[in-house]
């Protein structure tokens, strides 16, 4: 039987704050109990599960990380998670002016438990990828998915493919010469535990084994790098995939985002 609290406390202890070895032009700052992170697409604010602070002064600490970022022009995310403290940190966020975005399901799994692939549709095939080509191929695919501009996830896996090689794994799913799903795996150094990450895939590749693939093949590198668990923030749409094939939900997670106003 699987013990949830056991597994919410090594999502705790193992997967907050960053990894150890940033990428290029990422820089990681310190301001009390926060991890601040700059340098990438947006800023982005780590916390433990308590932040220890309560009232004014965790005002104080979140309206400094707004004018942080407010000083450099840039957007910043906070990271929550349904059981942090204070309770009452998502209202403060509102009220300095951060807006949640998508609520998602945080899952652990057994990596060896997930190995176990789907046939593939007839001409597609998974290939693990770390040229720059390839890594903005994904961007671009993604892009079309979300009906947005991803070029910004192109630059970000080939900074951290450059950075530390041995901590992320991307793989492609290809029809022919056209990417049509794309999910990376990462690790922690010391860790038990990997992250899933990606899955997105286009329209007409959905319900079709893709993305059951995609975490079978990522399973089996975790497995074979000695990981015991698989974590996932997922979607509404993936988390029922995901709990059939085993995963557990520990809690929740969701982004509170500060954007500088248009001019």
């Amino acid at each position: 039987m699987t013990d949830i609290d056991d597994l919410l406390s090594a999502y705790d202890q193992q997967l907050r704050g960053a990894p150890p070895h940033p990428p290029t032009g990422v820089t990681y700052e310190r301001d009390g109990p926060l991890l601040r992170i700059v340098g990438q697409f947006r800023g982005f604010v780590s916390a433990p599960r308590d932040v220890g602070l309560r009232g004014a002064d965790l005002d104080r600490l979140i309206t400094r990380q707004r004018d942080y970022f407010a000083a450099r022009g840039e957007a910043v995310e906070w990271k929550t998670r349904g059981h942090d403290l204070p309770a009452d940190l998502p209202e403060r966020l509102r009220a300095a002016g951060f807006t949640p975005e998508e609520r998602e399901t945080v899952l652990l799994g057994r990596a060896e438990e997930m190995t176990a692939a789907p046939a593939l549709p007839d001409g597609v095939a998974l290939r693990q990828v770390s040229a720059d080509a390839d890594l903005r191929r994904i961007a671009a695919m993604e892009s079309i998915v979300w009906g947005q501009d991803w070029s910004w996830l192109g630059d970000d896996l080939i900074a951290r493919v450059s950075a530390a090689p041995d901590e992320i794994a991307v793989l492609v799913a290809e029809a022919g010469e056209e990417v049509v799903s794309a999910a990376w795996l990462v690790f922690r150094e010391g860790a038990g535990i990997a992250s899933l990450w990606g899955g997105s895939t286009l329209p007409g590749w959905r319900g079709r084994g893709v993305y059951r693939a995609l975490v079978a093949a990522r399973a089996a590198l975790a497995v074979a790098r000695g990981v015991t668990y698989l974590h996932v923030d997922a979607s509404d749409d993936s988390a029922p995939i995901l709990r059939r094939l085993g995963f557990h939900a520990v809690t929740t997670t969701t982004p509170y985002v500060w954007s500088p106003p248009r001019p």
